[in-house]
């Protein structure tokens, strides 16, 4: 296993990130085989580990937190902050009040005293964001959290937050979080570009694209022996095979496979070495769901492709491109609420 230095912290951290989402309720229920998980990845060399308040509703910091115990120290720990933690008003978003309070549930659940990255899941059109550096400054002063980070933040909004922690005084994000893979290249026009520019670490999530570069989704299978996400039924959008959307990723995966054959390798290694190739990349994150999944995706922890490979990728790819939309995280409430954008009639 090679390691990255995360940013310009020192932090050495593995190429390839341990990603916790599918430990627990919303993937893998066996708590025997989620230890296993973690426990082959400390092994393998992996020395990060990736999770958040919402997976699971707390489940899966729980189960990262007994599986460290006793190996705390080995591993480069990181969490989230901003999704909905049960009933409430105020029990998600970006503000002061639920940082502070959150930040204390995920210690609890994790086992531990400090939070190496602790990231903003997501921006906050509510929220100033001088709010939310201003109570993640406090965080890492007071020794529970050692560095801030954001998770699918647009680019605009990155150069945002650095402004303001130099103008103000805060800490500021030292990685951003994206979604990237062959079939989401979006943050290639300006958030990659960005983060090299401000000395921001990169570790994006769904490098398979949320299994569809798994090698299980395939254009020739009948819609019955498609693979039946767990994320169907809260992301339909995105897994719902039936939608158009979700039908071009199924053309794009048939020429992907192609060229991974042609190339002597696997379409989830030819997935993963596209990721580790941008040179904007520090660790990758990887989402396995069984033991089977994270043995299929290690062997490529030190894999980068060839010019040659990368040129036919953008052939089928173009560079900046998303095939679905709806893959590509966060969007502004400005497009996703219609009365934003229309003014009142008499007005």
């Amino acid at each position: 296993m090679k390691y990255r230095t995360l940013g310009r912290t020192g932090v050495k951290v593995s190429r390839l990130c341990l990603g916790a989402m599918m430990l627990g309720a919303w993937g893998n229920t066996d708590p025997v085989e989620c230890r296993s998980i973690i426990d082959a990845a400390l092994d393998a060399g992996i020395n990060f580990i990736d999770t958040a308040d919402v997976y699971s509703d707390g489940g899966s910091e729980e189960i990262v937190g007994r599986a460290l115990a006793g190996r705390r120290d080995e591993v480069v720990l990181a969490t989230k902050v901003h999704g909905q933690m049960g009933r409430g008003e105020n029990r998600s978003g970006n503000s002061r009040r639920w940082i502070v309070a959150e930040c204390e549930n995920s210690l609890r659940r994790l086992g531990t005293d400090w939070i190496d990255l602790y990231q903003v899941h997501r921006p906050d059109p509510s929220c100033d964001i001088d709010e939310t550096l201003g109570a993640l400054s406090e965080l890492i002063r007071s020794g529970k959290v050692r560095y801030a980070g954001s998770s699918t933040f647009p680019a605009e909004q990155i150069v945002e937050a650095q402004w303001v922690a130099e103008r103000r005084g805060r800490e500021r994000f030292v990685c951003e979080q994206p979604p990237y893979s062959i079939l989401v290249r979006g943050i290639e026009a300006a958030v990659l570009p960005t983060c090299q520019t401000y000395g921001m670490a990169v570790i994006p999530w769904s490098p398979l694209a949320g299994g569809w570069l798994s090698g299980r989704y395939r254009a020739g299978l009948a819609p019955d022996q498609l693979p039946v996400s767990s994320r169907i039924g809260r992301m339909p959008q995105r897994f719902d095979p039936s939608l158009p959307g979700n039908r071009a990723k199924l053309d794009v995966v048939e020429a992907l496979a192609v060229l991974a054959e042609e190339a002597g390798m696997s379409l989830i290694h030819l997935a993963l070495g596209f990721v580790q190739s941008h040179p904007a990349v520090t660790s990758t994150i990887i989402g396995p769901r069984t033991l089977d999944q994270f043995e299929s995706q290690i062997g490529a922890a030190d894999l980068v492709l060839e010019g040659d490979v990368l040129d036919r990728i953008d052939a089928i790819v173009p560079p900046g491109r998303t095939i679905n939309a709806d893959d590509g995280g966060w969007l502004p409430t400005s497009l996703t609420r219609p009365w934003e954008r229309r003014r009142t009639p008499g007005t």
